[in-house]
Formats: C-alpha cells, structure tokens, sequence
C-alpha cells in the first residue's frame, strides 16, 4: 500500500502556494507538499543538498516557469537531463498561453502544460483536477 503521495511546488506566488496547499491538504488521498520558491531552491532541493540533505524524493513536480533565479525552464531541463529525476512527472502549471513556451516545455518532456488561472475559483478546480488525475488515476513510478 502507498504510504503517501510526495509532491514538490515549485511556485514563487505566496498565494498560489497557500491555496495549493489547502487543497491538498483536503485532499483523501496522503500527500506530503513541499514547496521550494525559486528555481535554485528546487534544483537544491531535488540534489538534495544544503538544508535539502534528508529531504523526500517527490513522486510529482507541480512546477512553474517563470521564476526566481533559475528559470522553471531551466529547472525542467535539469530534471529530464538527470536519469535519477528523469522518471518523475513535471506537471507545468503557469500564466503562460505562449506557443513557443508550450512548444518548448513538451521538448523538454513535461508530462503536461496546465494553464494557471487568474480567477480564485478556476484556480481551485485546476487544482482538484490535478489532484484527481495524478494522485487518483495515474500511477506513479516507484523509485
């Protein structure tokens, strides 16, 4: 049986991470949510180093791209570069309704391109469609 579901956020809006959080913390299937701010943080976190030493491998990657000091394209790249992290899905939830971003997250082999909407309450129902989808449906590598 699955002792929970590791999720790592990579979203620099304290909003989006405080609802995130609140939806996944209703959500019935275990989870634990990590949230790294930045790009680095992420990087960090995954490498597992600095503070990151005892951290989980996360069995999910919600990540956004424009962030903080390393792009989340960046970060994606760093992920399906490393043949440890490669078989992690990376869900890309952005603003983005760029074709050229689109384009390029999908050749950087994202798993899926969800467009991050603005309205609270779309917001919300995104994030229970993720939730229902890779957490109830998909099943997930083991590691």
């Amino acid at each position: 049986m699955n002792d929970g579901i590791k999720i790592l956020l990579v979203e620099d809006n304290p909003g989006d991470i405080r609802l995130t959080r609140e939806i996944f913390n209703e959500c019935k299937i275990h989870n634990e949510l990590h949230v790294a701010t930045d790009g680095e943080e992420a990087t960090a976190f995954l490498r597992h180093e600095g503070t990151f030493a005892g951290v989980p491998r996360p069995d999910l990657i919600l990540l956004d791209l424009n962030l903080p000091r390393k792009s989340g394209r960046e970060v994606l790249m760093d992920i399906k570069k490393d043949p440890d992290l490669q078989r992690i899905p990376v869900v890309v939830l952005t603003t983005s309704e760029a074709e050229e971003d689109i384009l390029e997250t999908y050749n950087l082999h994202a798993n899926c391109y969800i467009l991050k909407p603005v309205d609270l309450h779309q917001f919300l129902n995104v994030v229970n469609h993720i939730e229902n989808f890779w957490l109830s449906i998909v099943k997930l590598p083991a590691h």
